[in-house]
């Protein structure tokens, strides 16, 4: 599905790619997702935008496969990608993104999608079914991972966050008859040991947030993307597009971030002695 289109006058460089992060698409928001959510008209009048300034949609897979030696990118590529995995999706995007024959990636956390693996009462809102993630993969689409449960990931004790990412490329592939090959961490959090294990259990590559534009030099494990709000106007969101102004656009997020690094960082340290006291406490009591 993927349409090379090249436009004179291209203010993205190949090696620096807008990837554009959205959650639901739908008129009726459950509150805990309207902020991140857009409405059906404000999506198609985003892809038509991007339609008519010549860019080329790719899947998360397409582009790390360009950053290591595959085949080049087109002048002006771009990535529409999806988390969680709600039902608006296939009701809303799919039909404008297959009129226009654009591929996107979309990430699932598959415990919150009904269905025997379902965890009760964790879901945000209406969420695809997997008869419908399969009929995202076959309009070509590409499905990814997003954890089991979709927690902090950095947050987690070794053994949970290897049963959070090897348990969701487990299910994903046995509904589809093929593992996800790409990844995207809830909340865009992770360290070097969360991006190690991703790695080990299979991924190729894999999203974070960071709102800004992704670049080979950050590594195949932590591609920035742009946030896509129900408050982005055609303007602004012609702007990231462009890569322009993404720093006054994301600036408060930025600083919210930093500041909240380094709560989650101290929480981290504190976890990480109570482990190794507990450790050292259970050793004693052998003795």
């Amino acid at each position: 599905m993927e349409k090379r289109v090249v436009t004179p006058g291209s203010k993205t460089a190949p090696d620096t790619v807008p990837i554009l992060m959205y959650h639901a698409v739908t008129p009726t928001p459950s509150p805990p997702v309207r902020a991140l959510s857009v409405s059906p008209e404000a999506f198609a009048g985003q892809m038509r935008l991007l339609a008519e300034r010549g860019f080329t949609p790719l899947t998360t897979a397409r582009l790390a496969s360009a950053w290591r030696g595959g085949p080049r990118l087109p002048r002006r590529p771009v990535l529409i990608t999806f988390d969680d995995g709600y039902r608006g999706v296939s009701d809303h995007a799919l039909p404008v993104l297959r009129d226009l024959g654009f591929p996107a990636t979309i990430f699932v956390t598959t415990g919150w999608l009904p269905g025997c693996h379902e965890i009760g009462g964790a879901a945000l809102d209406t969420m695809l079914d997997w008869e419908a993630v399969r009929e995202l993969a076959g309009q070509g689409m590409e499905i990814g991972g997003h954890s089991h449960s979709h927690p902090q990931l950095d947050q987690l004790p070794d053994g949970e966050l290897r049963f959070e990412v090897e348990r969701c490329r487990e299910i994903i592939a046995e509904q589809l008859g093929r593992p996800p090959v790409s990844f995207a961490y809830p909340y865009g959090y992770s360290d070097r040991r969360v991006r190690k294990l991703v790695r080990a259990a299979g991924f190729t590559q894999s999203v974070a947030v960071g709102n800004g534009l992704a670049s080979p030099e950050q590594g195949p494990f932590a591609l920035r993307r742009l946030t896509v709000r129900r408050g982005t106007g055609p303007e602004d969101f012609g702007r990231l597009v462009d890569g322009k102004a993404v720093g006054r656009l994301f600036a408060v997020d930025r600083a919210l971030t930093k500041g909240y690094a380094l709560v989650r960082g101290s929480r981290r340290l504190v976890r990480r002695a109570a482990g190794a006291a507990s450790t050292q406490t259970s050793a004693e009591g052998t003795v």
